[in-house]
């Protein structure tokens, strides 16, 4: 299993890079010893002249065909911005306006953003939510907004979790409690209680709605 984080943070240490680290932790967390998964970070700052130059040539240079590349071939993306007028970075959204139309198309993508207010938290549902719906991803539902505030505060550890169990449902993952542990059904997240049914159905039960796999929601659609 292969999850690229998408970090556009500027800043180094960036909190942005820090809230994708967590993220893709949170999801590793999940998978069973026997299905480790691979995880790639897209750090966005050093491809800012390649996409620059991709907007206005048309070709990628090396780096960011090779990240390009990662993110189109990915189970599963993580994809973190900084807010910037109240939206995604201009460098994140030009990235995904040099990927391939069709890269995306049914992949599963979990949403996060950083800010200094809580009060743009809402970028997750005015801005990312409707770009990656138009690029055709498969959007979890719960996407994470980190203020400065939120660090080291209750419900942001709460909010990570819950988004994690839905990306893994999605890429078709076990999504019990993370490993080493039992309190996933106590913070609002699939418990050990879903594993059974997952391994019976493909589909499992995430903070109260059955989610099933996208690959077998296709697999369903085709005909016999």
């Amino acid at each position: 299993m292969k999850y690229v984080v998408v970090s556009a943070g500027l800043s180094v240490p960036s909190s942005t890079r820090l809230l994708g680290d967590r993220l893709a932790a949170a999801v590793v967390g999940r998978l069973p010893a026997t299905a480790p998964a691979e995880v790639e970070v897209v750090e966005l700052r050093d491809l800012a002249v390649e996409i620059a130059q991709n907007l206005t040539s048309g070709f990628p240079g090396p780096a960011l065909g090779a990240a390009l590349e990662a993110v189109a071939s990915a189970d599963g993306l993580i994809v973190v911005t900084p807010v910037f007028s109240a939206s995604y970075s201009g460098l994140f959204k030009s990235f995904f306006d040099v990927l391939d139309r069709d890269a995306l198309a049914g992949k599963p993508v979990l949403v996060g953003a950083t800010g200094g207010s809580a009060r743009h938290s809402l970028v997750l549902e005015h801005a990312m939510r409707p770009l990656f719906a138009y690029l055709r991803a498969v959007v979890v539902p719960t996407g994470v907004y980190a203020a400065s505030e939120d660090w080291g505060a209750e419900g942001l550890a709460e909010r990570i979790e819950r988004a994690a169990a839905e990306l893994a449902a999605l890429t078709g993952t076990p999504t019990g409690a993370p490993t080493g542990t039992s309190a996933g059904a106590s913070r609002g997240v699939a418990g050990d209680a879903a594993v059974p049914q997952a391994r019976r159905t493909g589909s499992v039960r995430v903070g109260g709605f059955e989610v099933t796999p996208f690959a077998e929601q296709l697999a369903a659609l085709r005909p016999e």
